[in-house]
C-alpha cells in the first residue's frame, strides 16, 4: 500500500507541507499559544509586530516560545485602518526582523472587521512595488481577488465571515470563483469556528486556511487545534480524491442483477 504524500504549499516561492495557519491573539498565555502552534502541525504563524521584542527585555515575549528560526513568522497589519497604517507596520517588520513575507490586513471599521478594499489594494501596490511578498486579507468579491492578484499578491486570503465571528463558510459561490480563477494559493482568513468548517474550506479546493479566534477562545484550545490539523488534513485529501457525483435519488450499493425475485 502507497501511503500518499500531499504536494506541499507554495507561498512566495517557499515550500509549506502544513495547510494550516495559525495566530497569536487572545490566547490565555504564551505557553498555551505555544502548545497550540505545536499540536496544530502549523509551519506559519501570524504576529502583530508589538508582540515581537526585539532589544529582549527581561519582559518574556512570544518569540521566547516560539523560534521564529523553526517557524516562519508572518507579520500583520493587525488593527490598521488605513494604507498610510499598515505600510509604516509593515515596513517596520522587515526593519526589525527582517521579514518580507507579510500579511496586508486594512479593516474598514472596528465593528464588522470587513477590509476596507481600495486602501487594501492602494498599500498592496504600493508594498510589492518596494519588494515586499503579499498575502492579503480581502473580502470574498471575485474582482477584487483577481485585481490583488494582477498587482502581484503572492497569497489571496478572503474571509469566510466577520473575523472572529465562527460563522463558518457564508458565500460559497464567491469562494468558488476565487479558487477557480487564482494562480496564486487562496487561504480562508477570518470565520472559521470549528473543524468542520476547515475541512468544507479545504473540500472546496482552497488552499489553506487560517484562523486565530477558533483555536485561541476553545474551551480546550490544544484539542482544538489538533483536531483543525485533522480537518485540513481531512478535507484536502477529500478534495483531490474527487467525490462522487450527487443523485437526486437513492442509488443501491449492492448489484441490481442476479437478485432473488419471487
Amino acid at each position: 500500500m502507497t501511503i500518499f504524500e500531499d504536494e506541499p504549499i507554495i507561498i512566495a516561492g517557499r515550500k509549506f507541507y502544513s495547510r494550516l495557519l495559525i495566530g497569536t491573539g487572545k490566547y490565555k498565555n504564551f505557553t498555551q499559544n505555544k502548545l497550540a502552534l505545536e499540536a496544530s502541525g502549523a509551519e506559519i504563524i501570524t504576529v502583530a509586530i508589538r508582540r515581537v521584542n526585539i532589544e529582549k527585555q527581561s519582559d518574556k515575549m512570544l518569540q521566547d516560545y516560539i523560534d521564529p528560526l523553526k517557524y516562519t513568522y508572518l507579520p500583520n497589519s493587525a488593527g490598521c485602518f488605513n494604507s498610510e497604517d499598515a505600510i509604516r507596520i509593515l515596513k517596520l517588520a522587515r526593519t526589525i526582523g527582517g521579514w518580507n513575507l507579510v500579511k496586508l490586513e486594512i479593516l474598514s471599521d472596528d465593528k464588522t472587521l470587513y477590509p476596507k478594499v481600495v486602501e487594501t489594494i492602494k498599500a498592496a501596490e504600493i508594498l510589492i512595488n518596494d519588494g515586499f511578498e503579499v498575502m492579503v486579507y480581502t473580502s470574498d468579491d471575485p474582482i477584487v481577488a483577481k485585481e490583488l492578484e494582477d498587482i502581484g499578491c503572492c497569497a489571496i486570503m478572503p474571509l469566510a465571515a466577520p473575523i472572529g465571528s465562527g460563522l463558518g463558510i457564508q458565500n460559497r459561490l464567491n469562494i468558488e470563483l476565487i479558487i477557480n480563477q487564482s494562480k496564486v494559493p487562496v487561504l480562508i482568513d477570518a470565520g472559521v469556528g470549528t473543524a468542520s468548517d476547515a475541512a468544507i474550506a479545504m473540500e472546496m479546493g482552497c488552499d489553506g486556511v487560517l484562523m486565530n479566534s477558533a483555536i485561541a477562545l476553545a474551551k480546550n484550545p490544544i484539542l482544538m487545534a489538533r483536531s483543525m490539523k485533522y480537518a485540513i488534513e481531512a478535507g484536502r485529501l477529500s478534495f483531490l480524491s474527487g467525490r462522487m457525483k450527487k443523485n437526486y435519488f437513492g442509488s443501491p450499493s449492492s448489484p441490481v442483477t442476479g437478485r432473488i425475485t419471487d
